[in-house]
């Protein structure tokens, strides 16, 4: 079991995904929108993931111009295919949460909010509980697949994830790079209900940060994650300092994060 107080003491998206990995556009065109300074993330049967001068991005294949969605191999009988699995797994997982059996109360404890800080992000439609700026909820890993990090004196990035959904796999190389680049600072955790075995079959794209399993979905029911990926922010005092979808990670300036709220 971990919490932050308790710190303190699908398919692969195979050659595509590889071959335009890193490919880079000065303009990228998504139907009327258009995107300047654009790094490929990966390629999926129905969507490109990218960076770009705003932040992080993605859109359906369908959507590009002709010659870019033949440079991805687009298929369109492949990506409805694609879609329809896609969206059969977001309606079983859905369910599965609200399956859950509802937490006993507990008393109520005293109030430990603390004040909003001007430089907090939340995502644009979170689909979870909100805990900005308050205390983190009791996350709880019944067995690590990788070894147990330390986490004491450090933010802890939890990232709620599956292997079967391919946005979540898309933002892999991203906690990749931060767990590298913040390493002295930040402890990356990636935390699926699916089971140790499902996670290790996993061979690409290849994750570089813990990883643990919540197979009874305690911490989704307690965080009430409704969507993934989503991921939380907690600083070394137990504070949540950023919610939502990973791709808004970038607009949270992470450094500046570690110096206001860090140790």
């Amino acid at each position: 079991m971990f919490c932050k107080t308790a710190f303190l003491a699908a398919l692969l998206c195979g050659p595509i995904c590889a071959q335009a990995e890193g490919e880079k556009f000065a303009i990228l065109k998504v139907g009327q929108n258009a995107y300047s300074n654009v790094t490929v993330m990966s390629v999926s049967a129905t969507d490109i993931y990218f960076s770009h001068q705003g932040g992080m991005g993605n859109a359906k294949l369908k959507l590009l111009e002709p010659d870019l969605q033949k440079r991805f191999h687009f298929d369109s009988a492949r990506a409805l295919a694609k879609q329809t699995e896609q969206a059969q797994a977001n309606a079983l997982y859905a369910n599965t949460v609200r399956l859950e059996p509802a937490p006993r109360p507990k008393t109520q404890a005293p109030d430990r909010r603390v004040e909003t800080a001007p430089d907090s992000v939340v995502a644009n439609g979170l689909a979870a509980k909100s805990f900005l700026n308050q205390p983190a909820p009791e996350i709880v890993a019944e067995k690590w697949v990788t070894d147990a990090p330390e986490t004491k004196g450090k933010f802890i990035l939890i990232e709620f994830w599956a292997t079967w959904s391919e946005p979540c796999r898309a933002f892999i190389p991203l906690l990749n790079q931060l767990q590298e680049k913040f390493r002295d600072r930040l402890v990356v955790i990636g935390l699926s209900n699916e089971s140790d075995a499902e996670i290790r079959n996993m061979a690409e794209p290849r994750i570089e940060y813990a990883l643990a399993c919540d197979p009874q979905h305690r911490s989704l029911t307690a965080v009430g994650v409704r969507s993934i990926p989503h991921s939380l922010l907690i600083d070394p005092q137990g504070i949540v300092r950023f919610e939502g979808h990973p791709g808004y990670l970038e607009q949270l300036n992470l450094a500046q994060a570690f110096e206001t709220y860090g140790p």
